[in-house]
Protein backbone atom coordinates (compact mmCIF):
# COMPACT_ATOMS: atom_id res chain seq x y z
CA UNK A 1 0.00 0.00 0.00
CA UNK A 2 1.97 3.61 -0.93
CA UNK A 3 0.36 5.11 1.80
CA UNK A 4 1.04 2.77 4.30
CA UNK A 5 4.44 2.34 2.73
CA UNK A 6 5.39 6.35 2.63
CA UNK A 7 4.27 6.40 6.51
CA UNK A 8 6.26 3.31 7.73
CA UNK A 9 9.18 5.15 5.39
CA UNK A 10 8.10 8.40 7.40
CA UNK A 11 8.14 6.20 10.89
CA UNK A 12 11.87 4.81 10.11
CA UNK A 13 12.82 8.84 9.61
CA UNK A 14 11.20 10.11 12.45
CA UNK A 15 12.82 7.26 14.71
CA UNK A 16 16.00 7.82 13.28
CA UNK A 17 15.92 11.14 14.41
CA UNK A 18 14.28 10.58 17.78
CA UNK A 19 17.86 8.21 17.91
CA UNK A 20 20.52 11.19 16.77
CA UNK A 21 18.64 14.31 17.96
CA UNK A 22 19.63 13.44 21.88
CA UNK A 23 23.11 13.42 20.86
CA UNK A 24 23.10 15.90 18.53
CA UNK A 25 21.06 18.19 22.16
CA UNK A 26 24.07 16.38 23.97
CA UNK A 27 27.11 17.64 22.04
CA UNK A 28 25.89 20.64 21.42
CA UNK A 29 25.04 21.06 25.31
CA UNK A 30 28.24 19.65 26.32
CA UNK A 31 29.92 22.04 23.91
CA UNK A 32 28.24 24.99 26.16
CA UNK A 33 29.12 22.91 29.22
CA UNK A 34 32.67 22.92 28.15
CA UNK A 35 32.81 26.36 27.56
CA UNK A 36 31.11 27.21 30.23
CA UNK A 37 33.37 25.28 32.32
CA UNK A 38 36.64 26.89 30.69
CA UNK A 39 35.05 30.66 31.79
CA UNK A 40 34.90 29.45 35.01
CA UNK A 41 38.31 28.43 35.21
CA UNK A 42 39.31 31.13 33.79
CA UNK A 43 37.31 33.59 36.04
CA UNK A 44 39.01 31.63 38.93
CA UNK A 45 42.31 31.48 37.48
CA UNK A 46 42.11 35.17 37.00
CA UNK A 47 40.63 36.66 40.25
CA UNK A 48 43.41 34.43 41.81
CA UNK A 49 46.14 36.56 39.78
CA UNK A 50 44.47 39.26 40.59
CA UNK A 51 44.17 39.00 43.99
CA UNK A 52 48.04 38.13 44.35
CA UNK A 53 48.48 41.47 42.60
CA UNK A 54 46.67 43.11 44.77
CA UNK A 55 48.17 42.06 47.69
CA UNK A 56 51.41 42.87 46.03
CA UNK A 57 50.34 45.97 46.25
CA UNK A 58 49.26 46.45 49.25
CA UNK A 59 52.79 44.94 50.08
CA UNK A 60 54.10 48.22 47.87
CA UNK A 61 51.82 51.06 49.39
CA UNK A 62 52.49 49.82 53.06
CA UNK A 63 56.27 49.84 51.68
CA UNK A 64 55.86 54.17 50.91
CA UNK A 65 53.58 54.28 54.03
CA UNK A 66 56.79 53.05 55.77
CA UNK A 67 58.99 54.88 53.63
CA UNK A 68 57.75 58.28 54.27
CA UNK A 69 59.17 58.02 58.19
CA UNK A 70 62.07 59.36 55.93
CA UNK A 71 60.69 62.54 54.72
CA UNK A 72 62.78 65.39 55.03
CA UNK A 73 66.10 63.21 56.00
CA UNK A 74 69.14 63.78 54.04
CA UNK A 75 70.25 60.27 51.87
CA UNK A 76 73.41 59.77 53.49
CA UNK A 77 71.60 59.27 56.58
CA UNK A 78 68.52 56.93 55.40
CA UNK A 79 70.99 55.01 52.81
CA UNK A 80 71.47 51.89 54.92
CA UNK A 81 67.82 51.69 56.13
CA UNK A 82 66.73 51.58 52.55
CA UNK A 83 69.10 48.61 51.74
CA UNK A 84 68.05 47.12 54.79
CA UNK A 85 64.05 47.66 54.59
CA UNK A 86 64.30 46.74 50.57
CA UNK A 87 66.40 43.09 51.35
CA UNK A 88 64.24 42.27 54.24
CA UNK A 89 60.67 42.28 52.42
CA UNK A 90 59.83 39.95 49.58
CA UNK A 91 58.96 40.98 45.73
CA UNK A 92 61.03 44.14 45.65
CA UNK A 93 63.48 44.56 43.36
CA UNK A 94 64.17 48.42 45.16
CA UNK A 95 62.66 51.21 47.42
CA UNK A 96 63.90 54.99 46.97
CA UNK A 97 62.95 58.64 47.74
CA UNK A 98 62.93 61.59 45.30
CA UNK A 99 63.80 64.99 45.04
CA UNK A 100 62.52 67.46 42.47
CA UNK A 101 61.53 64.69 40.63
CA UNK A 102 64.87 62.91 40.32
CA UNK A 103 66.16 59.83 42.68
CA UNK A 104 68.05 60.83 45.27
CA UNK A 105 68.32 57.65 46.51
CA UNK A 106 67.63 54.22 46.18
CA UNK A 107 68.81 50.97 47.96
CA UNK A 108 69.75 49.51 44.66
CA UNK A 109 71.49 52.42 43.29
CA UNK A 110 72.67 54.44 46.40
CA UNK A 111 73.18 58.05 47.37
CA UNK A 112 74.10 58.44 43.26
CA UNK A 113 71.76 60.87 41.98
CA UNK A 114 69.60 60.04 38.76
CA UNK A 115 66.60 60.84 36.46
CA UNK A 116 63.68 58.25 36.82
CA UNK A 117 62.95 57.38 33.39
CA UNK A 118 66.95 56.32 33.25
CA UNK A 119 66.02 53.56 35.64
CA UNK A 120 62.41 53.12 33.83
CA UNK A 121 63.74 53.50 30.60
CA UNK A 122 60.46 55.18 29.47
CA UNK A 123 59.32 58.89 30.37
CA UNK A 124 56.76 58.66 33.35
CA UNK A 125 53.43 59.03 32.97
CA UNK A 126 51.28 61.83 33.58
CA UNK A 127 48.95 61.12 35.55
CA UNK A 128 47.52 64.00 37.49
CA UNK A 129 47.52 62.01 40.59
CA UNK A 130 50.11 62.02 43.45
CA UNK A 131 49.39 58.13 43.41
CA UNK A 132 50.16 56.37 40.57
CA UNK A 133 51.41 52.45 39.48
CA UNK A 134 52.84 51.05 36.28
CA UNK A 135 54.32 48.34 34.81
CA UNK A 136 56.70 48.88 32.91
CA UNK A 137 59.33 46.23 30.55
CA UNK A 138 62.52 46.56 32.06
CA UNK A 139 64.49 48.36 34.50
CA UNK A 140 68.50 49.54 33.68
CA UNK A 141 69.64 47.46 36.41
CA UNK A 142 67.38 44.15 35.54
CA UNK A 143 67.08 44.82 31.18
CA UNK A 144 65.63 41.33 31.06
CA UNK A 145 62.51 41.10 33.63
CA UNK A 146 59.43 43.27 33.49
CA UNK A 147 58.54 44.98 36.93
CA UNK A 148 55.45 47.10 38.52
CA UNK A 149 56.68 50.84 40.16
CA UNK A 150 54.50 52.57 42.53
CA UNK A 151 54.81 55.87 43.27
CA UNK A 152 53.79 58.66 46.15
CA UNK A 153 54.45 62.45 45.20
CA UNK A 154 54.59 64.51 48.23
CA UNK A 155 53.97 68.39 48.19
CA UNK A 156 56.91 69.43 49.36
CA UNK A 157 58.74 67.80 45.99
CA UNK A 158 59.57 64.95 47.53
CA UNK A 159 58.35 61.16 47.01
CA UNK A 160 58.73 57.78 47.32
CA UNK A 161 58.85 55.13 45.11
CA UNK A 162 58.59 51.11 45.62
CA UNK A 163 59.14 48.55 42.68
CA UNK A 164 58.28 44.98 42.43
CA UNK A 165 59.82 42.24 40.83
CA UNK A 166 57.19 40.83 37.58
CA UNK A 167 59.32 37.40 37.99
CA UNK A 168 56.80 36.83 41.04
CA UNK A 169 54.03 37.58 39.28
CA UNK A 170 54.90 35.13 36.11
CA UNK A 171 56.16 32.94 38.44
CA UNK A 172 52.32 32.75 39.77
CA UNK A 173 51.01 32.63 36.11
CA UNK A 174 53.29 29.67 35.55
CA UNK A 175 52.27 28.06 38.90
CA UNK A 176 48.42 28.78 37.54
CA UNK A 177 49.03 27.71 34.18
CA UNK A 178 50.45 24.15 35.07
CA UNK A 179 47.09 22.32 34.77
CA UNK A 180 45.93 24.76 32.23
CA UNK A 181 47.01 26.30 28.60
CA UNK A 182 46.97 29.98 29.36
CA UNK A 183 48.22 32.72 27.77
CA UNK A 184 48.48 35.59 30.58
CA UNK A 185 48.96 39.62 30.57
CA UNK A 186 48.91 41.81 32.99
CA UNK A 187 48.58 45.87 32.67
CA UNK A 188 49.34 48.40 35.92
CA UNK A 189 47.84 51.28 34.30
CA UNK A 190 49.01 51.73 30.99
CA UNK A 191 52.34 50.34 31.21
CA UNK A 192 53.72 46.97 29.36
CA UNK A 193 52.15 43.90 29.70
CA UNK A 194 53.67 41.27 32.16
CA UNK A 195 53.22 38.25 29.77
CA UNK A 196 53.16 34.67 30.13
CA UNK A 197 52.71 31.71 27.96
CA UNK A 198 52.51 31.36 24.14
CA UNK A 199 51.16 34.51 22.85
CA UNK A 200 50.85 32.15 19.54
CA UNK A 201 47.67 30.62 20.75
CA UNK A 202 46.24 29.33 16.97
CA UNK A 203 42.58 28.71 16.59
CA UNK A 204 41.69 25.25 15.69
CA UNK A 205 39.54 24.17 13.18
CA UNK A 206 36.54 23.76 15.46
CA UNK A 207 37.18 25.81 17.73
CA UNK A 208 38.73 29.89 18.50
CA UNK A 209 40.67 30.57 21.51
CA UNK A 210 38.27 32.10 24.47
CA UNK A 211 39.39 35.60 25.68
CA UNK A 212 38.68 36.82 29.39
CA UNK A 213 39.30 39.64 30.58
CA UNK A 214 39.02 41.16 34.42
CA UNK A 215 40.04 44.15 36.36
CA UNK A 216 40.65 44.85 39.66
CA UNK A 217 38.29 47.03 41.57
CA UNK A 218 41.09 48.27 43.75
CA UNK A 219 43.39 49.19 41.54
CA UNK A 220 44.32 50.46 37.84
CA UNK A 221 44.66 46.43 37.27
CA UNK A 222 43.66 44.35 34.70
CA UNK A 223 44.27 40.59 33.75
CA UNK A 224 43.71 38.69 30.31
CA UNK A 225 43.78 35.50 29.69
CA UNK A 226 43.49 33.53 26.57
CA UNK A 227 42.59 30.00 27.02
CA UNK A 228 43.82 28.05 23.80
CA UNK A 229 41.93 25.04 21.44
CA UNK A 230 43.45 22.32 23.18
CA UNK A 231 42.02 23.54 26.80
CA UNK A 232 38.23 23.52 25.46
CA UNK A 233 38.68 20.33 23.78
CA UNK A 234 40.03 18.75 27.01
CA UNK A 235 36.95 20.19 28.78
CA UNK A 236 34.35 18.75 26.26
CA UNK A 237 36.44 15.36 26.30
CA UNK A 238 35.83 15.51 29.62
CA UNK A 239 32.14 16.29 30.12
CA UNK A 240 31.46 14.07 27.05
CA UNK A 241 32.91 11.41 28.82
CA UNK A 242 29.77 11.78 31.10
CA UNK A 243 27.19 13.28 29.68
CA UNK A 244 27.16 11.57 26.18
CA UNK A 245 26.37 7.90 28.04
CA UNK A 246 23.51 9.12 29.54
CA UNK A 247 22.47 10.61 26.23
CA UNK A 248 22.95 8.02 24.06
CA UNK A 249 20.76 5.76 27.19
CA UNK A 250 18.10 8.35 26.43
CA UNK A 251 18.16 8.47 22.90
CA UNK A 252 17.90 4.62 22.50
CA UNK A 253 14.66 4.54 25.07
CA UNK A 254 13.31 7.46 22.29
CA UNK A 255 13.80 5.64 19.86
CA UNK A 256 11.85 2.87 21.76
CA UNK A 257 9.18 5.19 22.77
CA UNK A 258 8.94 7.01 19.55
CA UNK A 259 9.33 3.13 17.65
CA UNK A 260 6.59 1.84 19.68
CA UNK A 261 3.92 4.96 19.74
CA UNK A 262 4.87 4.89 15.77
CA UNK A 263 3.97 1.30 15.44
CA UNK A 264 0.55 1.82 17.17
CA UNK A 265 0.24 5.01 15.11
CA UNK A 266 0.51 4.11 11.57
CA UNK A 267 -0.46 -0.03 12.07
CA UNK A 268 -3.00 -1.66 10.29
CA UNK A 269 -5.12 -1.83 13.01
CA UNK A 270 -4.92 2.49 13.54
CA UNK A 271 -4.87 2.88 9.56
CA UNK A 272 -8.03 0.65 9.50
CA UNK A 273 -9.52 2.65 12.10
CA UNK A 274 -8.80 6.11 11.14
CA UNK A 275 -10.14 4.83 7.69
CA UNK A 276 -13.64 3.64 9.12
CA UNK A 277 -13.77 7.00 10.60
CA UNK A 278 -12.87 9.00 7.57
CA UNK A 279 -15.09 7.02 4.98
CA UNK A 280 -12.53 5.80 3.06
CA UNK A 281 -14.42 2.00 2.88
CA UNK A 282 -16.97 1.44 0.25
CA UNK A 283 -19.05 -1.73 -0.48
CA UNK A 284 -19.05 -3.22 -3.84
CA UNK A 285 -21.41 -5.50 -5.23
CA UNK A 286 -20.60 -8.62 -7.34
CA UNK A 287 -23.85 -9.70 -9.50
CA UNK A 288 -24.92 -13.36 -9.05
CA UNK A 289 -26.62 -14.82 -12.10
CA UNK A 290 -29.60 -17.43 -11.66
CA UNK A 291 -29.16 -19.89 -14.56
CA UNK A 292 -33.24 -21.17 -14.04
CA UNK A 293 -34.30 -17.58 -13.94
CA UNK A 294 -32.15 -15.98 -16.28
CA UNK A 295 -31.59 -12.87 -14.50
CA UNK A 296 -29.40 -11.61 -11.62
CA UNK A 297 -30.94 -13.04 -7.81
CA UNK A 298 -28.94 -11.66 -5.92
CA UNK A 299 -25.22 -9.99 -5.24
CA UNK A 300 -22.33 -10.87 -2.58
CA UNK A 301 -21.05 -7.87 -0.84
CA UNK A 302 -17.31 -6.97 -0.75
CA UNK A 303 -15.68 -4.01 0.83
CA UNK A 304 -13.41 -2.03 -0.70
CA UNK A 305 -10.72 0.63 0.65
CA UNK A 306 -9.36 3.60 -1.36
CA UNK A 307 -7.09 5.87 0.39
CA UNK A 308 -7.57 9.69 0.10
CA UNK A 309 -4.44 10.28 -2.64
CA UNK A 310 -6.93 7.43 -4.39
CA UNK A 311 -4.56 4.53 -4.44
CA UNK A 312 -6.66 1.37 -3.66
CA UNK A 313 -5.45 -1.60 -0.79
CA UNK A 314 -6.10 -4.47 -2.21
CA UNK A 315 -8.73 -6.79 0.33
CA UNK A 316 -6.14 -9.94 0.63
CA UNK A 317 -4.05 -7.35 2.50
CA UNK A 318 -6.51 -5.24 4.56
CA UNK A 319 -8.64 -8.43 5.68
CA UNK A 320 -5.46 -10.16 6.69
CA UNK A 321 -4.15 -7.17 8.54
CA UNK A 322 -7.53 -6.81 9.86
CA UNK A 323 -7.91 -10.46 11.20
CA UNK A 324 -4.23 -10.08 12.63
CA UNK A 325 -4.59 -6.59 14.49
CA UNK A 326 -8.32 -7.88 16.06
CA UNK A 327 -10.13 -5.24 13.80
CA UNK A 328 -12.42 -7.79 11.60
CA UNK A 329 -14.90 -7.42 13.66
CA UNK A 330 -15.12 -3.55 13.65
CA UNK A 331 -14.87 -3.89 10.13
CA UNK A 332 -17.48 -6.03 9.26
CA UNK A 333 -19.58 -4.16 11.24
CA UNK A 334 -18.42 -0.88 9.04
CA UNK A 335 -19.35 -2.83 6.12
CA UNK A 336 -22.99 -4.08 7.47
CA UNK A 337 -23.66 -0.38 8.02
CA UNK A 338 -22.26 0.52 4.41
CA UNK A 339 -24.69 -1.95 2.88
CA UNK A 340 -27.91 -0.98 4.73
CA UNK A 341 -26.91 2.71 3.87
CA UNK A 342 -26.48 1.65 -0.34
CA UNK A 343 -29.64 -1.15 -0.16
CA UNK A 344 -32.23 2.13 0.50
CA UNK A 345 -31.57 2.95 -2.53
CA UNK A 346 -32.12 -0.63 -4.46
CA UNK A 347 -35.53 -1.50 -6.38
CA UNK A 348 -35.19 -5.36 -6.04
CA UNK A 349 -37.99 -8.76 -5.69
CA UNK A 350 -38.35 -9.85 -2.59
CA UNK A 351 -36.00 -12.96 -1.77
CA UNK A 352 -32.99 -11.01 -3.78
CA UNK A 353 -30.14 -12.76 -2.74
CA UNK A 354 -27.68 -10.39 -0.48
CA UNK A 355 -24.17 -12.34 0.38
CA UNK A 356 -21.82 -11.84 3.19
CA UNK A 357 -18.83 -12.41 3.84
CA UNK A 358 -18.13 -13.60 7.66
CA UNK A 359 -14.88 -14.36 9.29
CA UNK A 360 -14.23 -16.26 11.80
CA UNK A 361 -13.19 -14.30 14.61
CA UNK A 362 -16.37 -12.33 14.18
CA UNK A 363 -18.45 -16.10 14.23
CA UNK A 364 -17.15 -16.67 17.27
CA UNK A 365 -17.92 -13.08 18.93
CA UNK A 366 -20.47 -13.40 21.40
CA UNK A 367 -22.31 -10.70 19.57
CA UNK A 368 -22.37 -11.89 15.81
CA UNK A 369 -25.61 -13.23 16.36
CA UNK A 370 -27.43 -9.56 17.85
CA UNK A 371 -24.92 -7.92 15.22
CA UNK A 372 -26.64 -9.87 12.37
CA UNK A 373 -29.99 -9.60 13.81
CA UNK A 374 -29.93 -5.97 14.00
CA UNK A 375 -28.30 -5.27 10.54
CA UNK A 376 -31.22 -7.74 9.17
CA UNK A 377 -33.69 -5.88 11.36
CA UNK A 378 -32.73 -2.48 9.32
CA UNK A 379 -33.00 -3.88 6.05
CA UNK A 380 -36.22 -6.15 6.37
CA UNK A 381 -38.33 -4.20 4.36
CA UNK A 382 -36.21 -4.86 1.27
CA UNK A 383 -37.13 -8.83 2.29
CA UNK A 384 -34.05 -9.63 1.17
CA UNK A 385 -32.60 -13.06 1.39
CA UNK A 386 -29.56 -12.70 3.47
CA UNK A 387 -26.76 -15.38 2.75
CA UNK A 388 -24.15 -15.83 5.46
CA UNK A 389 -20.72 -16.99 3.53
CA UNK A 390 -17.91 -18.85 6.00
CA UNK A 391 -14.72 -20.07 4.94
CA UNK A 392 -13.61 -23.41 6.41
CA UNK A 393 -11.23 -21.86 8.34
CA UNK A 394 -14.27 -20.14 10.39
CA UNK A 395 -15.49 -23.67 11.43
CA UNK A 396 -12.81 -25.12 12.65
CA UNK A 397 -12.94 -23.74 16.73
CA UNK A 398 -16.13 -24.31 18.62
CA UNK A 399 -17.56 -26.24 16.42
CA UNK A 400 -20.78 -27.02 18.55
CA UNK A 401 -21.14 -23.24 19.66
CA UNK A 402 -20.58 -22.16 15.49
CA UNK A 403 -23.18 -24.41 14.77
CA UNK A 404 -25.63 -23.14 17.43
CA UNK A 405 -25.39 -19.35 16.45
CA UNK A 406 -25.80 -20.24 12.64
CA UNK A 407 -28.88 -22.55 13.57
CA UNK A 408 -30.54 -19.80 15.31
CA UNK A 409 -30.11 -17.54 12.39
CA UNK A 410 -31.26 -19.81 10.55
CA UNK A 411 -34.37 -20.02 12.25
CA UNK A 412 -34.62 -15.81 11.60
CA UNK A 413 -34.53 -17.05 7.80
CA UNK A 414 -30.72 -16.61 6.85
CA UNK A 415 -29.25 -19.15 4.59
CA UNK A 416 -25.67 -20.23 5.23
CA UNK A 417 -23.16 -21.02 2.50
CA UNK A 418 -19.63 -22.33 2.70
CA UNK A 419 -17.17 -20.37 0.61
CA UNK A 420 -14.15 -22.21 -1.07
CA UNK A 421 -15.44 -25.15 -1.07
CA UNK A 422 -13.01 -27.69 -1.69
CA UNK A 423 -9.65 -25.88 -0.27
CA UNK A 424 -9.45 -27.18 3.24
CA UNK A 425 -8.75 -30.28 4.86
CA UNK A 426 -12.14 -31.22 6.45
CA UNK A 427 -14.68 -29.93 4.11
CA UNK A 428 -16.37 -33.31 4.12
CA UNK A 429 -16.91 -33.52 7.86
CA UNK A 430 -18.13 -29.80 7.79
CA UNK A 431 -21.35 -31.29 5.62
CA UNK A 432 -21.63 -33.35 7.96
CA UNK A 433 -21.24 -31.64 11.36
CA UNK A 434 -23.07 -28.25 9.89
CA UNK A 435 -26.42 -27.13 8.24
CA UNK A 436 -25.93 -25.44 5.03
CA UNK A 437 -27.53 -24.52 2.48
CA UNK A 438 -24.92 -23.26 -0.43
CA UNK A 439 -21.53 -24.58 -1.68
CA UNK A 440 -19.37 -22.21 -3.01
CA UNK A 441 -17.17 -23.89 -5.37
CA UNK A 442 -13.68 -22.45 -5.61
CA UNK A 443 -12.48 -20.86 -8.68
CA UNK A 444 -9.48 -22.97 -8.84
CA UNK A 445 -11.77 -26.33 -9.68
CA UNK A 446 -13.49 -23.60 -12.33
CA UNK A 447 -10.09 -22.96 -14.18
CA UNK A 448 -9.25 -26.50 -14.49
CA UNK A 449 -12.20 -26.68 -17.03
CA UNK A 450 -9.70 -24.91 -19.54
CA UNK A 451 -6.87 -26.14 -17.57
CA UNK A 452 -7.57 -29.93 -17.93
CA UNK A 453 -8.82 -30.49 -21.34
CA UNK A 454 -12.33 -30.82 -20.36
CA UNK A 455 -11.94 -32.91 -17.80
CA UNK A 456 -13.17 -31.96 -14.22
CA UNK A 457 -13.27 -34.83 -12.10
CA UNK A 458 -13.13 -32.90 -8.61
CA UNK A 459 -15.50 -30.66 -9.89
CA UNK A 460 -18.22 -33.48 -11.20
CA UNK A 461 -17.75 -34.76 -7.61
CA UNK A 462 -18.49 -31.94 -5.56
CA UNK A 463 -21.69 -30.76 -7.79
CA UNK A 464 -22.84 -34.44 -7.26
CA UNK A 465 -21.86 -34.07 -3.75
CA UNK A 466 -24.28 -31.02 -3.71
CA UNK A 467 -27.01 -32.66 -5.15
CA UNK A 468 -27.56 -35.98 -3.21
CA UNK A 469 -26.86 -33.18 0.09
CA UNK A 470 -29.97 -31.06 -1.86
CA UNK A 471 -27.76 -28.01 -1.24
CA UNK A 472 -27.55 -25.09 -4.51
CA UNK A 473 -24.11 -24.83 -5.77
CA UNK A 474 -22.71 -21.66 -7.27
CA UNK A 475 -19.71 -21.52 -8.89
CA UNK A 476 -17.12 -18.37 -8.52
CA UNK A 477 -14.34 -17.25 -10.64
CA UNK A 478 -16.53 -17.84 -13.75
CA UNK A 479 -14.63 -15.72 -16.43
CA UNK A 480 -15.53 -17.46 -20.06
CA UNK A 481 -18.20 -18.52 -22.16
CA UNK A 482 -16.56 -22.06 -21.57
CA UNK A 483 -16.73 -22.01 -17.90
CA UNK A 484 -20.22 -20.60 -17.99
CA UNK A 485 -21.28 -23.14 -20.21
CA UNK A 486 -20.06 -26.23 -18.25
CA UNK A 487 -21.39 -24.97 -15.26
CA UNK A 488 -24.62 -24.84 -16.40
CA UNK A 489 -24.64 -27.67 -18.36
CA UNK A 490 -24.09 -29.70 -15.04
CA UNK A 491 -26.85 -28.10 -13.70
CA UNK A 492 -24.91 -24.87 -11.30
CA UNK A 493 -27.60 -23.04 -10.76
CA UNK A 494 -25.56 -19.88 -9.51
CA UNK A 495 -22.77 -18.02 -11.72
CA UNK A 496 -20.38 -15.53 -9.93
CA UNK A 497 -17.65 -14.03 -11.93
CA UNK A 498 -16.30 -11.61 -14.11
CA UNK A 499 -18.07 -13.21 -17.35
CA UNK A 500 -21.11 -12.49 -15.83
CA UNK A 501 -20.27 -9.06 -14.02
CA UNK A 502 -17.52 -7.41 -12.22
CA UNK A 503 -17.50 -5.91 -8.62
CA UNK A 504 -19.07 -2.52 -8.86
CA UNK A 505 -20.14 0.43 -6.66
CA UNK A 506 -23.49 1.41 -5.12
CA UNK A 507 -24.17 4.05 -7.83
CA UNK A 508 -22.65 1.67 -10.68
CA UNK A 509 -24.70 -1.27 -9.63
CA UNK A 510 -27.91 0.31 -9.20
CA UNK A 511 -27.25 1.73 -12.62
CA UNK A 512 -26.40 -1.91 -14.15
CA UNK A 513 -29.39 -3.50 -12.11
CA UNK A 514 -31.71 -1.65 -14.07
CA UNK A 515 -30.11 -1.69 -17.44
CA UNK A 516 -28.91 -5.39 -17.06
CA UNK A 517 -30.51 -6.80 -14.12
CA UNK A 518 -33.12 -9.18 -16.05
CA UNK A 519 -31.51 -10.01 -19.02
CA UNK A 520 -29.87 -13.15 -19.72
CA UNK A 521 -26.48 -14.05 -20.32
CA UNK A 522 -25.84 -14.02 -23.99
CA UNK A 523 -23.29 -16.93 -24.74
CA UNK A 524 -20.73 -16.62 -26.92
CA UNK A 525 -19.72 -19.69 -29.26
CA UNK A 526 -17.62 -21.53 -27.78
CA UNK A 527 -16.47 -25.60 -27.94
CA UNK A 528 -18.04 -27.00 -25.07
CA UNK A 529 -16.11 -29.88 -24.41
CA UNK A 530 -19.14 -33.34 -23.48
CA UNK A 531 -20.36 -34.15 -20.23
CA UNK A 532 -18.51 -36.86 -18.58
CA UNK A 533 -20.41 -39.75 -17.18
CA UNK A 534 -21.08 -38.17 -13.35
CA UNK A 535 -19.24 -39.94 -10.74
CA UNK A 536 -21.66 -41.42 -7.32
CA UNK A 537 -20.31 -41.18 -4.33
Amino acid sequence: MPLLKRKRDYARLVIIISGVLPLIIGIFFTALDARHTVRQQQVSAANTLLSQAERMSDSAWDMITELRQFQHQPCSQIQNQLQRIASLNPYFRGVGKMEENRIACSSAYGAEPGFLKDMILRDAPVTGKAWWSLSIARTSGVPDRPAVIFMRDLPDGEGFWAMIDGQYLIDFMRAINSTHHYHFSMNFSDGAPIAFGNPQIAASSWFEPMIYQARSTRYPLSVTLIASPSELIAAWRQVMFIIMPMAAIFSILLMMLMANWLQRRISWRDEIRRAINSDQFRAHYQPVYDNRLQRCSGVEALLRWTTPDGHGVRPDIFIGAAEAEGMIVPLTRHLLNLIAEDVMDWEVKPHFHLAINVAADHLQHPDFVDDMLQFAERIKDKQFLITLELTERSLIKDGAEVARKLEQLRGCGMKVAIDDFGTGNCSLSYLQTFTLDYLKIDRGFINAIESLEGRTPVLDVIIQLSNELELEVLGEGVESALQFSYLQRRGVVYIQGYYYARPMDNKAFIAWLAAAGDQPVEQEQEHVPDARPKTTV
